[in-house]
């Protein structure tokens, strides 16, 4: 957790500057791909993201070191050859779990957060998953385990793996030649991310795109067939952490609502988006039959209230920064707390600029937490020995935070536009 918390100090300043240079860019260009709500709606997914993963709250089914030294069938010496071995089995395994991700309805839950974006871009490809508690991924390294790479190779290749998946969410860039043949590029992932039918269910190779063609799942951007972003029942939300659960929900109401035991059972099982006949005639869901007329979610939002969401999310970045960079000495419990502060930060400030009338509870809510952490964890986790006054600080940050959303939420109560809810 440590060393993975101190790779995202660097990582997350970079990717942050790589998402507003985009941004800046397409502005300069005249094609600005980069909605502001939508970004910071990405960006607090990502933080959410990192934030779990830190702190380690999830659980291997297999891990990949009990694998490798019960199957093992060669002993491969640490070389470069090794790393080339151990990155190429471990793009072969994020093929079929991706590809599983699409094409069940159980595993797609820990996924629909990265398509829920009606937007293509650098920010999107922060949107991971928080709802990923039980991984499975280790199985699908058998092929390395089989040959022996070390456990301690794929723990250097796998960051590295997963941060050279972010430059190709962009439309900033066209076909790139011979490369196309070779690697996963913005054009081939643009069709990925794509809800035409053309596109459905294509390219899910992560690095290389010969996985797809190879298994039948490949499909070339076309000219005439512009690509449509999100997803075909749409989340109309900001709000990360209600979309990374609302596919469960939906699950676990259709099994309950089902007449009969086998559908109840099987659902879970079943092709992305099946559901028990008598459910789907009694308990319609909307889905985007049209995409290419269909409204994506944007409810009014304002210069002012995008500034606020902006400041908040940065005073959190700050937070989140020295959690990362002290994990080790704040220690257990007391991350856990400070984990729960960094989510409810997020869904707090995310309620509001999806308009809940309720926004303003949630706000409060979660400062009341910030002041009880205060009180219980002195010097805020020990950060006040490297800086002193900061418990004034993030003090006052409670107090004008909690002011300011109450204000603000009135403001948008008041304002006679309607907003469509949120829903799934």
């Amino acid at each position: 957790m440590e060393v993975y918390g101190r790779i995202l100090l660097v990582a997350m300043p970079a990717f942050l500057a790589l998402v507003l240079f985009e941004k800046w860019w397409g502005w300069w260009r005249g094609n600005d791909t980069v909605r502001t709500n939508d970004m910071i709606a990405s960006l607090s997914s990502g933080i959410t993201n990192v934030t779990k993963d830190v702190l380690g709250l999830s659980v291997a089914i297999i891990s990949y070191g009990w694998l490798v030294s019960r199957v093992a069938l060669v002993k491969i010496e640490s070389s470069w050859v090794v790393y080339v071995v151990g990155f190429i089995a471990l793009d072969f395994a994020g093929y079929w779990v991706h590809r599983i991700a699409h094409e069940y309805n159980l595993f797609w839950n820990n996924h629909i957060v990265h398509h829920s974006s009606e937007e293509f871009n650098l920010a999107c490809a922060l949107r991971q998953s928080i709802s990923s508690i039980v991984r499975i991924f280790a199985i699908f390294l058998l092929p390395a385990a089989l040959l022996g790479v070390p456990p301690q190779v794929i723990a250097v290749v796998a960051p590295i793996h997963l941060f050279a998946q972010f430059w190709y969410h962009t439309r900033h860039i066209r076909s790139m030649g011979f490369l196309e043949q070779i690697i996963v590029t913005p054009a081939h992932h643009r069709v990925h991310h794509a809800i035409n039918p053309e596109y459905l269910d294509k390219n899910y190779g992560q690095i290389f795109i010969f996985w797809d063609k190879l298994f039948g799942t490949f499909q070339q951007e076309l000219p005439h067939v512009p690509a449509v972003y999100g997803v075909t029942r749409p989340v109309r939300t900001w709000n990360p952490i209600k979309i990374n659960f609302m596919h469960l929900w939906l699950l676990i109401q259709d099994a309950w609502r089902a007449q009969h035991g086998i559908d109840k059972l099987r659902i879970w099982f079943m092709p992305l988006g099946w559901r028990p006949p008598d459910v789907a005639d009694k308990h319609p869901i909307y889905t985007i039959s049209d995409v290419y007329h269909f409204q994506k979610y944007d409810p009014k939002t304002s210069r002012l209230l995008n500034t606020w969401t902006c400041i908040q999310m940065a005073a959190l970045l700050g937070l989140i920064a020295y959690l990362f960079y002290d994990i080790a000495a704040i220690g257990a419990p007391a991350i856990f707390w400070y984990g729960g502060f960094v989510f409810a930060s997020v869904y707090a400030y995310t309620e509001l600029m999806d308009r809940n009338p309720q926004a303003w509870l949630w706000e409060l809510g979660k400062n009341l937490l910030g002041f009880y952490l205060l009180l219980t964890f002195p010097g805020w986790f020990g950060l006040a020995a490297k800086l002193p006054g900061i418990e004034l600080a993030i003090g006052g940050y409670l107090i004008s935070a909690s002011v300011v959303t109450v204000w603000m939420n009135r403001q948008l109560r008041d304002d006679s536009k309607t907003v469509p809810a949120a829903g799934y």
